[in-house]
């Protein structure tokens, strides 16, 4: 999972970042703390090797490193165990109540990446998430799995939330449909669709109508805000004639699913919500993707692509048109932080150091999003797979 601090960032991203509006409270089957997933889990994990043990074998640096260390994966587990146990117990959870989850866990990966720079034979095996071992000492697998139930927990659908039994075929065929609206062809406009499918497992995992624990601002499938959930309505009623002429199914399915959400936050609706998404942020760059597939024929660099556009929307655009994609270079402060707040850049001091980067390199630091993307392209070749049949 990855997150975004929306204090600076310029529109929504990335999954992890989940709302819940204050006062929250949230009754689930009562577990007492001394027997939750975390504390079951700790008492599994072991930081320190023999070798690393011995004071002696380590110098100041790497001591120090690793007392950081220790500290931060401490401090994380203590953050996790007492919001577990204000879930359990059904407390009231304080504003934003994933704030300090998120930071403590990016305090773990950042201390991890800083000491395995000092101690480089600190860095193990690879981890069921995906995260580049530098980064992530494997055995602490059990801290991120209870920080993604939390946030699962913390970011639970409104019950007015109105779903829909297609949730995945729906991102694609909107892609697909406003894509060929746009004059792609049909190839194309495929891509389209699983481009946006895969930015609906990057903003939430591929949960929908979700809040946001985070964010007071950002909600539903595709995290949007207010505004921007108005400009892509705006942008779809200028295109609806068009989107009928391509798809009629798809045209009457949307008057079905406009007059279901009736006055209800568009957000919270899992079609609405995604229409309007997509008609805010992407659909005027879809007409490019035909020269995005030839530039990054990855698919899951077209998604993290489209995903930039979701982070730092200008520096994107103008490195589409530079006619040098992957090494067009940021150097901006404000643009670099950007990229930092929805962890790129973002763990260790030498990453956090850095004061530019070529797209080619910020599509390679986006490695937080590759277990998402992975999972959008197996979820896609299924729906592809099922219309063949």
């Amino acid at each position: 999972m990855g997150t975004i601090s929306y204090a600076v960032a310029p529109t929504a991203a990335l999954a992890l970042v989940l709302f819940v509006a204050p006062p929250v409270f949230i009754a689930i089957d009562a577990i007492s703390p001394a027997d939750s997933p975390i504390s079951r889990a700790i008492g599994n994990l072991s930081f320190i090797s023999p070798a690393m043990g011995q004071p002696g074998t380590l110098t100041k640096k790497q001591s120090d490193a690793l007392s950081t260390y220790n500290d931060a994966v401490k401090n994380f587990e203590s953050i996790l165990g007492q919001r577990r146990a204000q879930i359990n117990s059904n407390q009231r959870l304080p504003n934003l109540p994933g704030q300090a989850l998120y930071l403590a866990r990016n305090n773990m990966l950042s201390a991890y990446k800083d000491l395995t720079d000092a101690l480089p034979s600190k860095i193990g095996g690879p981890n069921k998430y995906e995260i580049p071992p530098a980064y992530f000492n494997a055995s602490t697998e059990p801290l991120l799995a209870e920080y993604r139930n939390l946030f699962d927990l913390m970011q639970a659908p409104p019950v007015s939330a109105q779903k829909s039994d297609t949730p995945f075929e729906d991102v694609v065929d909107l892609g697909t449909a406003i894509a060929r609206a746009k004059g792609l062809d049909a190839a194309n406009a495929e891509a389209a669709g699983r481009i946006s499918l895969g930015l609906f497992f990057a903003e939430t995992n591929g949960n929908q109508n979700i809040g946001n624990a985070r964010s007071n601002k950002y909600k539903g499938s595709f995290q949007t805000g207010p505004s921007e959930d108005q400009n892509g309505r705006k942008k779809w009623a200028a295109i609806k004639a068009s989107i009928a002429a391509h798809d009629s199914a798809l045209s009457l399915r949307d008057d079905r699913e406009e007059a279901r959400a009736g006055y209800l936050d568009h957000r919270f609706n899992h079609w609405t919500s995604v229409r309007d998404a997509l008609m805010n942020a992407h659909a005027d760059i879809f007409p490019q993707v035909p020269a995005i597939v030839k530039k990054l024929p990855n698919p899951i660099d077209q998604m993290k692509l489209f995903e930039l556009i979701q982070i730092i929307p200008a520096p994107t655009k103008s490195a589409l048109r530079s006619g040098s994609l992957v090494n067009y270079r940021i150097s901006d402060p404000t643009i670099m932080g950007y990229l930092r707040n929805n962890s790129i850049f973002t763990f260790g001091q030498a990453d956090r150091a850095r004061t530019s980067a070529t797209f080619r390199e910020i599509l390679d630091a986006m490695w937080l999003f590759n277990p998402k993307f992975e999972q959008a392209l197996a979820r896609f070749d299924e729906i592809k797979a099922r219309k063949k049949d």
